[in-house]
């Protein structure tokens, strides 16, 4: 594995921290605290050409390969401070986008994939629900055939952008007696009658990525928005929930980097005792620490992001960079509200936006326990 990182690579990594830092900024605090999903960055964002990231240029993406859209979801997170408005944009990216083009029908692709990557389609990806969370295929949400199509209902939760969303990738049993087996994915777009968003759910942190419901009421579905074929809605899920667990955090590695920059400067210039705090070892030996679980994160995400370069299975490899990375952005942030003290409890500096952030890390995409039952379904247990 080489990570030798080329001029180029650098240079977009170097743009990406410029425009992260002119528009994922501003007003951050405010759009926390109202939870406000701003359509205006999205769409920046999509113009700069996040959502094309590892996308085909025939859908209007940039063809960038994967380790070079993670150095630049790196960058996105170094210099932005809405970790909201990222990860509901890579939630996009791997949970709806790639499996449109990875299944999709040339139809499909054509139809859906360049409108989401210029950013004017916002996606959902829907399988959770009220009964079923971690158990992601006791799905009561049924897909029965009829003349020309599909008939669903059923409701879905804590969905990413659902308030917002224009199509949403939704799974449903078209035959339960089966199981996994039995499970089929469909495209459905906002307006499909007897298809409802309901309202944004509030949440304790990433409070600028909406989330909500998707309700399906005797809603029919033509069969030609069925994704895949019947049947393989478990793949499909398996599929996305790799690329997600493989890339969502990509921005959280930037995230950290600043962090652990801000508190060695801190620890140089806050003095007590009559010397800065950074020469007590309670305050050096928690930035070191940092400082070892960014970089084995980072490590992580490459190892991962290369093995998906290569075209190699990387389940356990995404497990294990989405188990480590998103535990130790919650125990960076803590160690960055520590190394500042009160200041750092202050919603002024924007350490405890980080750590509610960081929170939720340790739920969506799979939990943290999930996550070892599959590294440990790998090791044969």
């Amino acid at each position: 594995m080489d990570f030798a990182w080329s001029q180029q690579q650098l240079e977009q990594k170097a743009a990406a921290i410029a425009f992260a830092k002119k528009v994922l900024c501003a007003d951050v605090s405010e759009h926390d605290r109202n939870e406000i999903f701003s359509h205006d960055r999205w769409k920046q964002c999509a113009e700069f050409g996040v959502l094309g990231l590892s996308f085909p240029e025939s859908y209007g993406g940039t063809g960038a390969d994967i380790l070079t859209t993670m150095l630049i979801m790196e960058g996105l997170g170094y210099g932005g401070k809405d970790n909201g408005l990222l990860f509901a944009i890579n939630a996009q990216m791997w949970a709806v986008q790639h499996p449109i083009l990875t299944f999709g029908t040339e139809v499909q692709k054509a139809r859906y994939l360049p409108r989401l990557i210029a950013g004017e389609l916002i996606g959902a990806h829907g399988i959770s629900e009220p009964d079923s969370g971690s158990d992601a295929y006791s799905l009561r949400t049924r897909a029965t055939q009829v003349d020309g199509g599909y008939r669903l209902s059923g409701a879905k939760m804590f969905v990413t952008n659902a308030p917002v969303a224009d199509l949403a990738i939704v799974f449903a049993s078209t035959a339960p007696e089966k199981g996994s087996w039995g499970v089929s994915a469909f495209l459905i777009e906002r307006g499909t009658p007897g298809f409802t968003f309901g309202k944004n759910i509030e949440k304790m942190g990433l409070r600028t990525a909406p989330m909500g419901e998707l309700i399906l009421q005797d809603c029919f579905v033509p069969e030609e928005n069925r994704l895949g074929p019947e049947g393989i809605g478990a793949h499909i899920f398996n599929s996305s929930m790799e690329w997600e667990r493989a890339c969502i955090l990509g921005s959280y590695v930037g995230v950290m980097e600043q962090q652990l920059e801000q508190c060695v400067s801190y620890a140089r210039s806050r003095k007590q005792f009559g010397q800065p705090i950074g020469k007590f070892q309670s305050i050096s030996n928690r930035v070191a620490t940092m400082k070892v679980r960014l970089e084995t994160a980072r490590l992580l995400l490459y190892q991962t992001a290369w093995l998906k370069k290569q075209g190699k299975p990387a389940q356990m490899e995404a497990a294990m960079a989405k188990l480590y990375l998103s535990e130790v952005f919650v125990e960076s942030s803590m160690d960055a509200m520590r190394v500042h003290g009160g200041y750092g409890y202050t919603t002024e500096l924007g350490i405890e936006r980080d750590l509610r952030d960081a929170l939720g890390g340790i739920f969506y995409s799979g939990t943290s326990d999930i996550q070892r039952n599959i590294i440990a379904r790998h090791l044969g247990l």
